[in-house]
């Protein structure tokens, strides 16, 4: 499922690796927004709006973890991967403490592994989206039920009433008959 527009920035300040990274996201469904000058990365992803960004880290007058912290800041829900020809274990320990999401490492022998990751910061970005529509819808106002909802609800409330009713006995007012259930409270009437 996908709920956030597939848009991708892709920064890198070689322009082979920004065409190559551009097209194989591309052919796998993604909108990519190049940007190779590292100074125009924060004007451009507020611009655009992207929620996924790929990063390089070694980049001339800024370096990606620099940007990295500072995208956070920002906005911390931005999914970042980091893409690095610097193989050291400070450059992952680095990455991760500042919030990448991942860290892929140059060259680029296997293209998936970019689409793969990018497709899990998606995903990830998905759920979080979906558990706030949950938590939205399990915590709205009673006076926000529609009609619908009451009127199936009270044909519940009574089909349980009547069940109540047929053993023999005299049907029984209980709460359950003065009260509509509304999924997150009960609603007097």
């Amino acid at each position: 499922m996908n709920l956030t527009p597939k848009l991708v920035l892709h920064v890198d300040d070689d322009p082979s690796v920004s065409k190559l990274v551009s097209y194989h996201l591309k052919k796998h469904g993604y909108e990519v927004v190049s940007v190779q000058d590292p100074n125009q990365v924060m004007e451009t992803l507020m611009r655009t709006g992207a929620r996924v960004v790929l990063l390089d880290i070694d980049m001339p007058h800024k370096d990606g973890l620099t940007l990295l912290r500072e995208i956070k800041l920002r906005d911390a829900g931005i999914q970042v991967t980091m893409c690095t020809g610097m193989v050291s274990m400070q450059t992952v320990l680095r990455s991760t403490s500042l919030g990448a999401e991942g860290l892929i490492f140059k060259p680029l022998r296997d293209l998936n592994k970019i689409s793969e990751a990018i497709d899990m910061s998606f995903d990830k970005i998905d759920k979080w989206w979906m558990a706030l529509a949950e938590w939205k819808e399990r915590n709205r106002p009673v006076n926000e039920v529609s009609e619908t909802e009451v009127a199936v609800n009270k044909v519940a409330v009574n089909k349980v009433t009547e069940s109540q009713a047929t053993d023999g006995t005299a049907p029984v007012r209980s709460l359950s008959t003065s009260c509509i259930h509304i999924g997150l409270g009960i609603a007097e009437r």
